[in-house]
């Protein structure tokens, strides 16, 4: 029995500490790679450094948005076939991938370049942090094409049967980051560039790792050139199942400009830079759920193709546990140490602490319900159903969040814009909880029956 068949057979408990235990190592050592900048930044530099590495955040999530519309939703194309017993598509949709990663994230690299001085003051970058946020981005784009391909190559690796490998690849890239920041920020004295530099070095390191091993003897699996050409109805079924978590994460972009927009006009740089410093918290205690996700989302998705309907229930339920408590943990953390975690990024009294301490307290209140949010919308994604995961995804982002970013602070000004994101996380929440309990009873149906589940063409078209 080779690794893949095994997420068909093996208990899906063990399945999941195997799978997901390697990607929450991974994603908890990326979340310490996507921070470390702004940490050496707001304690060598100056605070306002880390105002513009967040104003020029939503950008790079945008870049991030494109890698996660490819390299997820082929993943999860690849997963299903998978358990379908189609191998001959696996290769086929990996070298499909390849190409895209290559020119859509250039798009995006390209526009951000010959429109650079105009986006930036868009972003919500004030006069004294625009300087910052150029030097920073500039750089950042120098490296982008590799940061995109890096991270959606590395999925294959983990639907391959091979979670610890995928690991040592996020690793290798954080590591090699937080050894170049002291190095070029202090030692070389360059400041906020050091950080960009030691940033896109990293992921270029990483995006030559992933290329290795598919060149290795570790898998048969290799991307060709001869099937690296876009064929219309493969490219739409990507772009389809991938389609919520890049709409989620471009949600997120487009709601975080609005954000440091009403940030600054609200509490000036020192808001946007307390954001700043607990969204990159935030990032730590959300990981360890993206690492579940992670884990999952190859056993729903071979199951579902399988049509092991049993074996989706439990992996889904497991995973909603498991994630509940990692969040829960979160959230104790996040009330009774808020200080603490502020002080990592700039260790002195004022008022970056004292609005970092309330930020964070506030953004926090709804965590311990977040993992069955994250998890349901996820579940969606795995089995191919990308209407119902890109509402849940989007329920967050815009058609809760950003209503009530614009609302609140009109009646509680600063305070408005903080109490936003609980008050989003509580109504998503419901909603999830409605679209969940039909899925699982047309879950419970299919596998007491037998039968083929409705409105699931999208992932067994031929090609």
């Amino acid at each position: 029995m080779n690794q893949t068949d095994r997420i068909g057979t093996t208990g899906t408990g063990k399945l999941l500490v195997e799978f997901s235990l390697p990607a929450i190592i991974g994603m908890l050592v990326n979340a310490v790679y996507n921070i470390v900048d702004r940490i050496y930044v707001g304690q060598g530099v100056d605070p306002l450094g880390i105002a513009g590495i967040t104003v020029v955040m939503p950008l790079m999530m945008a870049l991030q948005a494109s890698s996660m519309l490819i390299g997820i939703g082929a993943n999860s194309l690849f997963s299903i076939r998978m358990g379908e017993g189609r191998r001959d598509m696996v290769e086929k949709i990996m070298s499909h991938a390849f190409l895209l990663l290559f020119f859509v994230p250039g798009i995006v690299i390209a526009a951000s370049f010959l429109f650079l001085d105009d986006i930036i003051p868009i972003l919500g970058a004030s006069e004294a942090v625009f300087p910052f946020a150029k030097t920073y981005l500039r750089i950042i784009l120098y490296g982008g094409v590799f940061s995109a391909m890096g991270p959606g190559i590395n999925h294959f690796i983990r639907s391959d049967g091979h979670p610890k490998t995928s690991m040592f690849t996020q690793i290798i890239g954080a590591v090699i980051n937080i050894i170049l920041d002291p190095i070029f920020i202090f030692g070389f004295g360059w400041g906020i560039a050091g950080a960009a530099w030691a940033t896109i070095i990293s992921q270029f390191i990483s995006f030559v790792w992933v290329m290795y091993y598919f060149n290795s003897k570790r898998t048969m699996l290799r991307f060709r050139p001869a099937l690296m050409r876009l064929e219309p109805t493969l490219t739409a079924q990507i772009l389809a199942i991938g389609f919520a978590p890049f709409a989620m994460q471009l949600a997120m972009s487009l709601v975080g400009v609005m954000q440091n927009r009403i940030l600054h006009a609200y509490g000036g740089d020192i808001a946007v830079a307390s954001m700043g410093i607990v969204y990159s918290i935030l990032v730590i205690i959300y990981m360890p759920l993206m690492g579940l996700n992670q884990g999952a989302q190859p056993i729903i998705g071979y199951n579902y193709g399988a049509k092991k309907y049993e074996r989706v229930l439990s992996t889904y339920k497991l995973s909603v546990i498991a994630g509940s408590i990692f969040a829960a943990a979160g959230f104790l953390l996040a009330q009774l140490s808020p200080g603490f975690f502020i002080a990592v990024f700039r260790n002195e009294k004022g008022a970056l602490m004292d609005m970092g301490i309330l930020c964070l307290r506030v953004s926090c209140i709804m965590l311990p319900v977040i993992g069955f949010q994250v998890f349901s919308a996820s579940y969606f994604q795995a089995v191919g159903k990308p209407l119902e995961s890109t509402v849940l995804s989007l329920s967050r982002q815009i058609l809760l969040y950003l209503p009530l970013l614009l609302l609140l602070p009109r009646f509680f000004g600063l305070n408005g814009v903080f109490f936003a994101m609980p008050v989003a996380d509580l109504f998503s929440t419901a909603l999830t909880a409605v679209f969940m309990a039909a899925e699982l009873r047309r879950l419970r149906s299919m596998k007491n029956h037998s039968v083929l589940p409705r409105n699931e063409t999208a992932v067994h078209l031929d090609n």
